[in-house]
């Protein structure tokens, strides 16, 4: 039988969430059902909320890092167990025999990706509602596993903040010996730093604001640039391999792509909207590329997670109640917090 949620959500772009009760479906053959214990908070989510990129199904129930306890499990499921400790990120189903899929990158099958929240159930058309609820059902290929002695309450934002950084760094292959830049300290910048350091690259931190120099170093970074420096811009031309960029609006790159040696590469992975043009002679010349980069599939995604619970990387996170969810987003627009917020669903829900 379906049964009945409770979370916050939201009836338009213009209103706050606030609590709303909705039905999630019975189990289906390949379904786990999860009792939610922490969610955390995207800027996806924020956006979504309040229709800042269009197409948002009202009433709206966001959230896409999510972790809890299997509660149920539907007769097809081998692979978790009632009690198992597990996640959810930012897609809960595809099609599952494209050749994206097959080979580990759901997040591009050719039918698309069904998002946690926002997105249209394959099955039954239902629109799909996130994380800020006190449980959720999802297909069993799309539930992570949550390795053994990790911190429960800070796993959540590794589910989009921790896969959307750590994919390019393996995808371009960062490690011992790579010169890495990480462009913008915030909530994936400051992923990036760690994961970054974890692999062995060495790491700069580029920011605009002096301040956050000493907290780049105490994340891991090895050294700092600020960008509104010129001397220092310069005095770092052609220095790195690569660069991850995680400056969240649209932004000039021509200044950072200086920074680049030869056959270096940017990667964008926080602006989403229209960028400004520029010079192809900072790409021609010394054979620079840039590039973009989205979440990771699910074997990228466990690999994270994994290498996460070896290395004990976590975000910087800072718990509220689910009822602060409101104080949460207006202080996501101030960037009011360092670097992630988590909603502890024991709080306020």
């Amino acid at each position: 039988m379906p049964t009945q949620a409770k979370g916050w959500g939201t009836e338009a772009a213009d209103q706050p969430l606030r609590p709303m009760t909705f039905e999630r479906r019975d189990l289906r053959p390949d379904d786990v059902a999860i009792q939610i214990t922490y969610a955390g908070i995207c800027h996806s989510d924020l956006h979504t909320a309040r229709n800042d990129w269009g197409g948002t199904i009202y009433p709206n129930i966001p959230g896409h890092e999510i972790v809890g306890r299997v509660t149920a499990i539907g007769d097809e499921v081998t692979r978790h167990r009632v009690g198992d400790l597990v996640a959810v990120g930012c897609m809960v189903d595809s099609c599952m025999s494209c050749d994206q899929c097959l080979s580990g990158w759901e997040v591009f099958c050719r039918e698309g990706m069904v998002g946690t929240y926002n997105g249209v159930d394959r099955h039954d058309g239902s629109i799909t509602k996130g994380g800020y609820t006190d449980h959720v059902v999802v297909r069993d290929h799309f539930v992570l596993k949550v390795p053994d002695g990790m911190d429960e309450a800070r796993v959540a934002p590794l589910l989009c903040a921790g896969i959307t950084t750590y994919s390019p760094l393996r995808q371009y292959n960062v490690g011992p010996g790579t010169k890495m830049a990480v462009i913008g300290l915030g909530g994936l910048g400051h992923m990036g730093v760690k994961l970054g350091a974890a692999l062995g690259a060495h790491v700069t931190m580029i920011t605009t604001t002096p301040s956050k120099g000493e907290d780049a170093r105490a994340l891991g970074a090895h050294d700092v640039i600020v960008s509104t420096d010129a001397v220092q811009m310069e005095a770092a031309a052609t220095r790195f391999d690569f660069i991850l960029n995680t400056i969240p609006v649209s932004h000039e790159i021509d200044g950072y792509l200086q920074l680049l040696g030869r056959s270096g590469r940017m990667v964008i992975v926080g602006a989403l909207l229209q960028m400004p043009g520029f010079v192809g002679a900072n790409l021609i010349f010394w054979n620079r590329a840039v590039g973009g980069s989205a979440i990771g599939g699910i074997p990228e995604t466990q690999e994270m997670l994994d290498l996460c619970a070896k290395e004990g990387i976590y975000p910087e996170v800072e718990l509220i109640a689910m009822d602060e969810v409101n104080d949460a987003y207006e202080r996501l627009l101030r960037n009011d917090v360092r670097y992630r917020f988590v909603i502890d669903m024991a709080r306020g829900l």
